[in-house]
């Protein structure tokens, strides 16, 4: 595969699409109405599990965290390509939202969604640049310590 495309230069930096991931509850991974996708929140599941589950800045530290959100966005990247066929076609990355499970006193909530950031952009260029939020929370499902969505703008 050419390194131009968005799964050429994904696998340049060693990764591949997982299968997408399924929905816990009554919801679809990807919905696409115009030319938006919008993602469900989605985990950092590998081959359907969570690696790591707790609280940032108490059980996870943020460097597990970024690495974490990373794998949350290639999971949604792959709920994209499941509604759309082809990762070429987006045109931007319109919004980010990033969920941080966070002990009381952690802050740092916008460092550890940097790690969803940074693989659009790697992934897309300049299309991976992109609005975002970046929230504490609680607690996540499954006691994930991270979940992202994303809202893509598409060619037809």
């Amino acid at each position: 595969m050419a390194g131009g495309t968005v799964e050429g230069r994904l696998a340049g930096l060693g990764l591949k699409l997982p299968e997408v991931a399924a929905p816990l509850a009554s919801y679809v991974p990807a919905l696409r109405t115009g030319p938006y996708v919008y993602t469900s929140g989605q985990l950092p599941l590998v081959e359907g599990k969570l690696g790591v589950t707790g609280k940032v800045g108490a059980e996870v530290t943020p460097e597990e965290a970024k690495e974490l959100a990373r794998i949350c966005a290639l999971n949604a990247l792959a709920a994209v390509k499941s509604v759309v066929g082809d990762l070429d076609r987006v045109v931007r990355v319109v919004k980010v939202v990033g969920f941080v499970a966070s002990a009381p006193d952690f802050t740092g909530q916008p460092g550890v969604v940097n790690g969803a950031s940074e693989l659009l952009g790697e992934a897309l260029g300049d299309a991976g640049v992109h609005a975002r939020s970046a929230v504490g929370v609680a607690v996540l499902p499954l006691d994930a310590p991270v979940e992202v969505e994303i809202q893509v703008e598409v060619a037809d």
